[in-house]
């Protein structure tokens, strides 16, 4: 509990703790001018105007990016907002009421934790995290924290919707792939909707230490609230981009398993999270997961003479180990799966 950054003083310099390597610290420059796509969703419905052009923009953008920002997403501003300013509460109530929550315990899934070990050099990196299952709702809320009072309400509302706008996400990507509407739906996106409500504390250097590491996602697609103060750095063309945030937007991105599902047509990117000087930052991704035992493996219908099988056949389960082992690098997981000529 003493390592919780919401609860401490504001640190005047970067305990030797956080401090990385120094091949592995953000460093001072500046990243790329390279914005990423924003898709207004509205005409997102089948048959509605645009439709076709939204389709062709999600697919663009994660052939390019693996990355993109949506608006006019279906979620009102309000329970937006209303979701942000619960998580900001809850890394302010006192600690005495966050210790029923905190476990260092990595198997558990609902659980708040302060920062994590970077990979095994003993490295730590400059975050709380509140991490939660969610869905399905009534199944998952009586693990949720009681404070502040109306999180849990806030909480079964956001989800849902959160997960409606993964779920036609995939519904549009379907589309522009040519699979059926129906592929994602069942044990390719029926395990667990994970959330994780990050906070970073202002940082007295943020050129000697990262919020989160470079990393690619373990499960399908995340959807990203990302908060008012930037924080989120992608990989694009061996530069770091800055994602600005765009009020009432999500950001969103591939996670592995939709790297395989479509043999590499979509990409998941590595991203990180820097750290502020002067403000601290809130953010909360939500993670749609297969099913344990799900199989994952390419689409038959996107391989093809021009698009030779790329991976393996496996069980998610089994990825799991091979992604922690590998400490989320992307090439270090992908390489585990790939079909070697």
């Amino acid at each position: 509990m003493e390592m919780l950054l919401s609860n401490g003083p504001e640190h005047r310099s970067v305990p030797e703790r956080f401090i990385f390597p120094p091949e592995k610290r953000p460093g001072k420059e500046a990243a790329s001018s390279v914005s990423l796509p924003v898709i207004d969703l509205r005409g997102g419905e089948l048959h509605g105007d645009g439709h076709g052009e939204i389709v062709e923009q999600i697919v663009e953008a994660g052939k390019e990016f693996g990355f993109f920002q949506v608006i006019n997403h279906g979620v009102a501003d309000q329970v937006l907002d209303e979701m942000m300013a619960v998580a900001e509460e809850f890394f302010k109530i006192p600690i005495e009421d966050k210790a029923a929550y905190y476990s260092e315990d990595t198997s558990k899934n609902n659980r708040l934790f302060a920062s994590t070990m970077y990979g095994k050099d003993g490295t730590y990196y400059w975050r709380d995290c509140l991490k939660l299952a969610c869905y399905p709702v009534e199944e998952t809320i009586h693990e949720w924290p009681e404070k502040p009072s109306n999180l849990k309400e806030v909480l079964a509302k956001f989800i849902v919707e959160a997960r409606g706008v993964a779920m036609k996400l995939l519904k549009l990507i379907c589309e522009g792939l040519g699979l059926k509407e129906d592929y994602f739906d069942g044990d390719l996106t029926g395990g667990q909707v994970l959330i994780n409500v990050n906070y970073y504390a202002p940082c007295p250097d943020p050129s000697l230490t990262l919020g989160l590491p470079p990393h690619c996602d373990r499960n399908v697609i995340t959807l990203l609230l990302p908060g008012t103060v930037s924080g989120l750095q992608i990989m694009h063309k061996g530069s770091w981009i800055g994602v600005e945030s765009i009020r009432s937007a999500l950001v969103v991105n591939f996670g592995h398993q939709l790297e395989i599902i479509t043999n590499g047509l979509l990409k998941s990117v590595e991203h990180r999270a820097v750290t502020n000087s002067v403000a601290s930052r809130t953010s909360i991704a939500t993670f749609v997961m297969p099913a344990m035992d799900s199989r994952i493996e390419p689409a038959q219908s996107l391989i093809d003479e021009r698009n030779p099988l790329l991976y393996k056949s496996f069980l998610f389960k089994d990825f799991l180990k091979i992604y922690n082992d590998a400490s989320a690098r992307r090439e270090s997981v992908l390489e585990a799966f790939m079909i070697k000529n």
